[in-house]
């Protein structure tokens, strides 16, 4: 009797090892990389503002070329569980006195005056 559970039990964890038995997946975390900018942290910004005042509403950038300061770049990765990416891009462009010029990137400038 005492063999016969155990050849059963053998049994079980070799065929669900062979794949006849599925169990339930891998949970898979998302992966987010740099800077999270939100719409309304773009509405705040406004020509004209320095280095400091964007700095202090967007945070550091991600990227600040050390050939040409005048221009930051904020990007934003994220892949889900299902493998879907979102990514999103902002660049900053700042004139000869460091104050914000004009914006590029993935997000609506409407209403900031950095058309």
């Amino acid at each position: 009797m005492k063999n016969a559970k155990l050849a059963l039990l053998f049994t079980f964890f070799f065929v669900s090892g062979c794949g006849f038995v599925s169990f339930p997946s891998v949970h898979k975390i998302p992966i987010q990389q740099g800077n999270i900018v939100e719409q309304e942290m773009i509405d705040k910004l406004r020509p004209g503002m320095s280095k400091t005042q964007a700095q202090f509403v967007l945070g550091t950038p991600l990227i600040v070329d050390s050939f040409n300061q005048s221009q930051w770049t904020y990007f934003f990765s994220l892949t889900d569980a299902n493998s879907q990416k979102t990514k999103k891009t902002l660049v900053l462009y700042f004139d000869e006195k460091d104050q914000l010029q004009r914006l590029t990137g993935d997000y609506a400038t409407v209403g900031t005056g950095l058309d």
